[in-house]
């Protein structure tokens, strides 16, 4: 069984940089896209970014345009978070999660997505 382990998270001031890191482990799987959600309290679970297994193209959500950075390490079965010029409004639990997409345009539906970590917090304070 598959299993999305992530970390990476903590408490930054805003302004700042963190880097958030999600291994998948376990058995191989079939998943061809690799995705950050996020979820501030009171508020739905949303899209932050993706990058596909095989070529490396990565989608952002409009807010973290040009401050979040996707990328994945294949051999490594890792996927990174680069984030950075953070604002308060970026605090959330940011969740990893593993999916299979045949057009770009589902990149940002967590339906599409069938494997989640745990979670990690990012608090960004003022």
């Amino acid at each position: 069984q598959v299993q999305l382990v992530e970390s990476g998270g903590g408490l930054v001031q805003a302004g700042g940089s963190l880097r958030l890191s999600c291994v998948a482990s376990g058995r191989t799987f079939s998943n061809n896209i690799m995705a950050w959600f996020r979820q501030a309290p009171g508020k739905e679970r949303a899209f932050v970014a993706a990058v596909t297994w095989s070529t490396g193209v990565s989608y952002y959500e409009d807010s973290v345009k040009g401050r979040f950075t996707i990328s994945r390490d294949n051999p490594k079965n890792t996927v990174l978070l680069h984030l950075t010029s953070l604002k308060p409004e970026d605090s959330a639990v940011y969740f990893c999660a593993g999916g299979t997409v045949k057009s770009s345009s589902n990149a940002g539906l967590s339906r599409y997505y069938n494997l989640w970590g745990q979670g990690t917090q990012v608090t960004v304070s003022s």
